[in-house]
């Protein structure tokens, strides 16, 4: 088959080096982007009398055909033609007949893939935030029925205090929350147009950029030509607000992998969520939840090899630069699927509040709250700290927990424990009592939640 650029050419290359260069077989998921920028360049082409109104609307009709045919399934790509541009392109002519080959008048197509790649990020992220968003509200709705629900809190993985269950799903929200805010400010550099830059040094037609650019809806135009054909910054930006996204949720499964186990016993995730084995027939695995966690080293793999691709090359654009796109679409296409997995999986989880009553009440998370009492009784905290330590190494090798003391043994450690030091050792007025801002007092966390609908909302945060 001919190439629409082989008018220099003698000779072809072999069938499987155009296998090795092509990129349609992944950036035809382009397509409609790339019909979106044609369509707007054709207007502004006519706008600015470089093509005659006539001309204009003839491939206008061509690219609106092309576009339904897309939208069915009827385009069938070759190698041959080496990509979505040069597909689209030959389509197109043969859809309006040669006056579809002016359409590539005053562009390149190093800025009509770069102009793609932007409108494609642009849409992406938009959905993206929604379903962030959407995972938050599954948080919050968990979290707000578990205010008061005590858990164990956890330092090295070892009891550390007791906390309100929902002020440690809280805690995720606020990681979705900033992931939210770098998705939110990578869109400034995606919101810019790449469209007339050519090649790499603009064109000698009488081209208005700013008239396709906003056509295609962007708030501005890259203000170097050669900047704006190699610039992959906003590309790498996704990937790593992505990366981070996806470290947080990774994060949040392994929780829910461990809290779901036997050992824990702290959750049960739904069946939706769940697989069995295929010869032990007691097994339930939270495998959608490890697959997240396992996709998370994909995403990571994608940020790495685009920064490496990049790292050596000259401007302007270079043949390196088509590696750019399968990773950014196997990112967008695992962060959509991880999160919405997320939200379904929160949302049905059962947690096992009398479990997690349980497990407050048999450790010594609640130490801290004696050492406390007896530093807000004048003890210096050093000493009550190691007093404290005492007492439970004397629990620890007597089989009992400090609340089990008699009195009598606690004020033989500190004399000016009283009885009250009781009601100070319960896990539940440990936590009521920890009301210090953005602590896991209930108070606190009933703000938070109310903090957080209202920035679902829309609502700015009070800055009280």
């Amino acid at each position: 088959m001919k190439k629409l650029w082989g008018g220099r050419f003698q000779k072809s290359a072999e069938e499987w080096v155009d296998e090795f260069g092509a990129s349609i077989h992944f950036d035809q998921e382009l397509v409609f982007e790339d019909i979106e920028g044609s369509l707007a360049h054709v207007s502004m082409l006519a706008e600015t009398g470089i093509l005659t109104k006539e001309e204009a609307d003839q491939i206008t009709g061509g690219l609106e055909a092309l576009k339904e045919k897309a939208s069915k399934g009827e385009l069938s790509f070759t190698v041959a033609q080496e990509d979505i541009h040069l597909n689209l392109e030959a389509f197109l002519i043969k859809e309006v007949g040669a006056v579809g080959g002016k359409l590539h008048t005053g562009r390149s197509r190093n800025d009509q893939v770069a102009t793609d790649m932007h409108l494609y990020l642009k849409k992406q992220v938009k959905h993206i935030i929604g379903l962030i968003e959407a995972f938050q509200k599954a948080i919050v709705e968990k979290a707000e029925a578990h205010v008061e629900t005590l858990a164990p809190g956890y330092t090295h993985l070892q009891r550390a205090q007791p906390i309100s269950f929902g002020h440690h799903l809280m805690a995720y929200f606020w990681m979705l929350e900033r992931d939210k805010e770098r998705f939110q400010e990578g869109l400034k550099r995606t919101d810019v147009s790449p469209l007339g830059a050519g090649a790499l040094a603009g064109t000698t037609f009488p081209i208005d950029r700013k008239v396709s650019a906003e056509l295609l809806g962007f708030s501005g135009v890259y203000a170097n030509s050669m900047d704006a054909v190699s610039d992959r910054d906003f590309i790498l930006e996704f990937l790593s607000a992505s990366s981070i996204l996806m470290m947080h949720m990774s994060r949040l499964a392994e929780e829910m992998i461990l809290w779901s186990s036997q050992e824990f016993q702290f959750i049960e995730m739904d069946d939706a969520f769940s697989t069995g084995s295929s010869i032990m027939p007691q097994k339930k695995n939270p495998d959608m939840a490890e697959l997240i966690r396992g996709k998370t080293g994909r995403v990571y793999g994608h940020l790495f090899g685009l920064l490496t691709v990049l790292k050596g090359l000259p401007l302007a654009y270079n043949k390196d630069m088509q590696e750019d796109k399968e990773g950014m679409f196997d990112t967008v296409h695992t962060i959509i699927g991880s999160l919405k997995i997320f939200a379904g999986m929160v949302e049905t989880m059962k947690v096992k509040v009398d479990r997690l009553e349980e497990a407050v009440h048999n450790d010594f998370s609640n130490a801290t709250e004696l050492a406390d009492y007896l530093a807000s009784k004048g003890i210096p905290f050093r000493e009550a700290h190691e007093i404290v330590g005492k007492l439970v190494l004397h629990c620890i090798q007597s089989q009992c927990y400090l609340a089990d003391l008699p009195l009598e043994e606690l004020k033989a450690a500190s004399e000016i424990i009283e009885e009250d030091i009781y009601q100070v050792l319960s896990p539940f007025e440990a936590v009521k009592r920890r009301k210090s801002l953005g602590g896991t007092g209930f108070e606190q966390v009933q703000l938070q939640i109310s903090a957080a609908r209202n920035l679902l909302n829309g609502k700015q945060p009070s800055k009280e």
